[in-house]
């Protein structure tokens, strides 16, 4: 059984999510602050983790940041605060997804399922031989999950992965920012165009010698973005 990890400090509300995801066929556990939700997520085994950003002990930005130095378990930051700022700031941290209060119990199952199937797609085809990918001094191991530039490897999130490896395998096509959100996160993108906005910043600062003139991934303006075979 799947095991989640919902990090909330409102008691009512992670109750909820709680029912909601056992129903679903989930073992949850619940932390209520952001220090022992963080030490939970560090020493136990979870296949995806629910994150409150506003959290006594820690807060959620902290707390993303430090599971994200040790472990790449999918995350889920959710928050009654709608800035995008916050938005961003938790995306670049490393959450895979973003989700703002109030939502319907309902979605919050269907984002779970999703990132989970996705993520257990990907890490658990490991039975072949390795699948490179390598261009141009870049070379992305999809078995292994793994990025080398120039023989030196770079720490990629799960979805910074999915969406380089995407493009890489695509070259030389243009797709929308909307495209990209609906086949790396598969769900309509409902407007949240910053969630790949981001996501596409932190994979050229890993991979870009001059983020300002990048020589993979390419913006054309007013449509979305092009991998540069």
């Amino acid at each position: 059984m799947s095991k989640i990890l919902i990090i909330e400090d409102e008691e009512a509300i992670a109750d909820l999510e709680k029912d909601y995801l056992e129903l679903s066929g989930f073992e949850v556990e619940i932390e209520t602050r952001g220090d022992k939700g963080l030490m939970a997520a560090l020493h136990k085994d979870f296949d995806l983790i629910v994150l409150d950003l506003m959290l006594p002990g820690i807060d959620g930005f902290d707390v993303c940041r430090k599971i994200r130095e040790k472990k790449d378990v999918p995350i889920l930051m959710v928050s009654a605060k709608k800035d995008d700022i916050d938005k961003i700031r938790g995306l670049g941290l490393g959450a895979d997804d973003y989700m703002t209060k109030p939502f319907s119990p309902s979605e919050l199952v269907a984002r779970v399922k999703a990132h989970m199937a996705r993520y257990q797609r990907l890490v658990g085809a490991g039975q072949k031989s390795n699948d490179v990918v390598e261009i141009r001094g870049l070379k992305i191991d999809k078995t292994a999950r793994r990025v080398f530039v120039d023989g030196t490897e770079k720490n990629f999130t799960t979805k910074e992965f999915d969406l380089l490896t995407f493009l890489a395998e695509n070259p030389n096509h243009v797709y929308s920012k909307d495209e990209l959100f609906r086949r790396i996160w598969n769900m309509d993108s409902v407007g949240d165009i910053a969630t790949v906005t981001v996501h596409i910043k932190k994979i050229r600062e890993k991979i870009e010698f001059d983020t300002s003139h990048p020589q993979y991934i390419e913006t054309i303006w007013g449509v979305g973005y092009r991998f540069r075979a």
